[in-house]
């Protein structure tokens, strides 16, 4: 007698009519893809004696229990009701003397004081500040 074969499109199809086991025996062969397909849908494999060929090879990426990293993330804890005070913000003038100076430190006497003074405003207004 010649065996049958299913795959894992003959176990979708069989799920789809409503089939919930299958009897499997010397003269049914079932994929490993149809096998985890089989699981996922619930379908029962009768008669199965283990969950794989003896010639098949151990698999040990396919697994029972799900991978670590597939897990959910933790939650993050919730916000406390507490909300923090935003520092406060330095004047316009005191703002373009710490830019103004950070700016001279790094680039020291290459840079005109006057023209860094004008660049250092027109940016400070065109922020609204």
């Amino acid at each position: 007698m010649a065996k049958v074969f299913y795959t894992e499109r003959d176990i979708e199809d069989l799920a789809r009519q409503g089939v919930t086991s299958l009897a499997v025996s010397d003269e049914v062969v079932v994929t490993d893809l149809a096998r985890e397909k089989a699981r996922r849908l619930g379908i029962e494999l009768v008669g199965e004696r283990d969950s794989r060929p003896a010639s098949a090879p151990a698999r040990p990426y396919i697994s029972e229990q799900p991978s670590p990293a597939a897990a959910p993330a933790p939650q993050a804890p919730p916000a406390s009701p507490v909300q923090p005070q935003a520092a406060p913000q330095p004047s316009g003038a005191e703002l373009e003397a710490r830019i103004f100076s950070a700016v001279k430190a790094k680039l020291g006497d290459q840079v005109d004081d006057a023209l860094l003074s004008a660049i250092v405003q027109r940016v400070l207004r065109s922020l609204g500040r």
